[in-house]
C-alpha cells in the first residue's frame, strides 16, 4: 500500500523573516547547517513552530539569515534524515516528527490499585494539578446544605440554568472582581470541563478552526479534537505570549473560537499583561472570533494581586464575544463538580437548552455545598494560597538540591512549575518515575501538536512540602536511571553520551 503523506494546509506557512527571528542562537556555531537544523528542531519540540507547517523556501531563508543557500539546503536535509521535516515535489518542505514518536500519558502507566508502583508502595501523584479539599470547611458546607435541602425537596429538582441563589452568588463574585454581572448571565455547570465542552458544541462545528495556546490544558485540547475542530496553535514560552503572533493568527486563520488561559496559564503559570489582553480583544473584534476564556486558576494569585476578569476589559462592541468559564475545582476541591459559564444572557439561554439532552442539571446538593463555600471563599483562599506558597518554595528547593541541571521559572501564580529537562526525555523520565513511586506528566501531554514539549515536565506543588521533597528524590533517581531512551532521535552526527 502506498504511504499516505500529510501535506500542510496553506494557513500554516512560516516566512523566512519570521523563522530567522526565532532562530537566535546559531551565530558563530560550526558547522552552520547543523546549528540551524538543531535550532529548528528545538523550536518544533518546544511548540514554537507547529507541526505540518511549511518551512520557508531555501533561498528565502538563506537571505533572511544572511547565509548561503547551501547551508539551508544541508540543514533541511538533516531535518529530513532525522524525521523532523518532510518534502514532496511541488509541496515544499514542512515540519514533521519522527515516526512512532508520541507523548506518553502517565495515566497509561497507572495499572492496578497501587497506581502503577509495582511493589504496592506509597505513590506520590503529581500527575494532577489540583489541591485536596479544605476538610473543615467542606464538612461545614455539607452540614449547611443538609439544612437547606428540605426547602428544595418538594420541587422536581431539575434546574438547567442552576439554582437561582447560586447563580446570584457567582454573579456577585464576578461583579466584585470587576466584571458587572447579572444572575441571568450565569449558567451553572457540572464542572469547568462540562462548561468548555458545552460552549464548544454550541458555538463550533466540525472543521472550524480554534486558536489555542501551545502548550495548553490537555482536557480542553482533547475536547476540541473530539468536536472535530482544528487547532491553530500559538506558542506560550517562558516569556509569555507573542501578541503579534496571536493577532496575525486571528487575521490569517480566522478561527471560529480562541481558547485562552490568561491567568496563570496551565501549564506554564504565565500571566497575560493588561496591554496584551486589550490588543487580543481588539483583534477578535475585527475577526468576529469568540473568545473562550478559562479562569479556573484565576484565584491562585501567589505573588501578585488577583487579576481582573479578562471580559472586564472588553469594549462594548466585543463584550458579547467573550465567554468565561470557571469552577471551584482549584480554589476549593475538584471532587465538587460545580462550574459555571459567564456570557450574554441570550447565549446563556441557548447553552441551557443545549445541555438538556446530555446533562439535565447539576445536582442540587452539590450546588448547595458550593453556595456555602462561596460565601466563605475568602478565608479558604487565604489559607490555600499560604499553603501553596510553602509547597512551591519546597519544590523549588528540592529541585535545586537534587536536579540542579533542570531549569524552571517560578510563576506568579497557578499550581505548577513548567520544568525544562534540557533534553527530550520527559516521557522516559515519567515512565521510569512511575516504577519508583512518583507519577508526573511529560510535556507532550500539553502540546497542541502531540509529540512536542518532550523536554518538559509539569510539576505541581499541590501536596505537602515533605511529599514534594520525596517526589523530587524519586524523579532524580528516575532521571539518573536506565531510561528507555529519548523520545526524539538525535540528528545524524549529534554527540550522544
Amino acid at each position: 500500500m502506498a504511504e499516505v503523506q500529510v501535506v500542510p494546509s496553506v494557513d500554516r506557512r512560516l516566512g523566512g523573516t519570521r523563522l530567522a527571528g526565532l532562530v537566535t542562537d546559531t551565530a558563530g556555531r560550526r558547522p552552520g547547517y547543523r546549528a540551524l537544523a538543531q535550532a529548528i528542531r528545538a523550536l518544533l519540540l518546544d511548540g514554537r513552530v507547529p507541526l505540518h507547517t511549511r518551512l520557508p523556501a531555501e533561498r528565502e531563508l538563506a537571505a533572511a539569515l544572511g547565509v548561503s543557500r547551501a547551508t539551508v539546503t544541508a540543514a533541511y536535509d538533516l531535518l529530513r534524515d532525522s524525521g523532523f521535516a518532510r518534502s514532496r515535489r511541488g509541496a515544499s518542505t514542512w515540519t514533521e516528527l519522527p515516526e512512532g514518536r508520541h507523548p506518553a500519558n502517565v495515566a497509561a502507566f497507572a495499572v492496578g490499585g497501587d497506581g502503577g508502583h509495582g511493589d504496592g508502595g506509597d505513590v506520590i501523584d503529581l500527575a494532577i494539578a489540583a489541591p485536596a479539599a479544605p476538610e473543615a470547611e467542606l464538612g461545614a458546607a455539607l452540614a449547611a446544605a443538609a439544612v437547606r435541602l428540605p426547602l428544595h425537596a418538594p420541587t422536581p429538582g431539575y434546574h438547567p440554568y442552576g439554582l437561582p441563589e447560586l447563580r446570584a452568588a457567582v454573579a456577585e463574585r464576578c461583579t466584585r472582581r470587576g466584571l458587572p454581572t447579572l444572575p441571568d448571565q450565569i449558567l451553572i455547570t457540572t464542572g469547568a470541563q462540562h462548561a468548555l465542552s458545552l460552549v464548544l458544541s454550541l458555538l463550533g462545528r466540525p472543521g472550524d478552526r480554534v486558536l489555542v495556546e501551545n502548550p495548553s490544558y490537555p482536557n480542553a485540547l482533547d475536547a476540541i479534537r473530539r468536536a472535530g475542530m482544528r487547532a491553530a496553535p500559538v506558542p506560550v514560552t517562558d516569556a509569555g505570549w507573542d501578541t503579534a503572533l496571536v493577532e496575525s493568527t486571528l487575521r490569517q486563520a480566522a478561527p471560529r473560537l480562541a481558547y485562552l488561559v490568561p491567568d496563570f496559564q496551565n501549564p506554564t503559570g504565565a500571566l497575560m499583561a493588561h496591554e496584551q489582553r486589550v490588543r487580543i480583544l481588539e483583534a477578535a473584534r475585527a475577526t468576529g472570533t469568540w473568545l473562550l476564556v478559562d479562569e479556573t486558576i484565576a484565584d491562585i494569585a501567589l505573588d501578585v494581586p488577583p487579576p481582573a476578569p479578562f471580559a472586564s476589559l472588553a469594549p462594548h462592541g466585543v463584550a458579547e464575544q467573550v465567554v468565561t468559564v470557571g469552577s471551584l475545582s482549584k480554589s476549593h476541591w475538584g471532587g465538587l463538580r460545580v462550574g459555571w459559564v459567564r456570557a450574554g444572557s441570550r447565549l446563556i439561554t441557548e447553552l441551557a437548552m443545549a445541555r438538556v439532552p446530555t446533562d439535565m442539571a447539576t445536582p442540587v446538593i452539590e450546588q448547595l455545598v458550593a453556595l456555602h463555600l462561596l460565601q466563605g471563599a475568602d478565608d479558604v483562599l487565604r489559607q490555600r494560597l499560604a499553603a501553596l506558597r510553602a509547597s512551591r518554595a519546597a519544590l523549588v528547593a528540592a529541585l535545586a538540591r537534587h536536579l540542579p541541571e533542570w531549569r524552571w521559572q517560578v510563576p506568579p501564580g497557578g499550581l505548577s512549575l513548567w520544568v525544562d529537562l534540557g533534553a527530550p526525555v520527559a516521557s522516559a523520565v515519567a515512565r521510569d518515575a512511575v516504577a519508583r513511586g512518583a507519577r508526573v506528566e511529560g510535556g507532550g501531554r500539553f502540546g497542541a501538536d502531540p509529540g512536542t514539549h518532550e523536554h518538559r515536565l509539569r510539576l505541581p506543588y499541590t501536596v505537602a512540602p515533605a511529599r514534594l521533597e520525596e517526589a523530587v528524590a524519586r524523579l532524580a533517581a528516575a532521571a539518573a536511571g536506565d531510561l528507555a531512551g529519548p523520545s526524539a532521535p538525535p540528528l545524524p552526527g549529534d554527540w550522544v553520551a
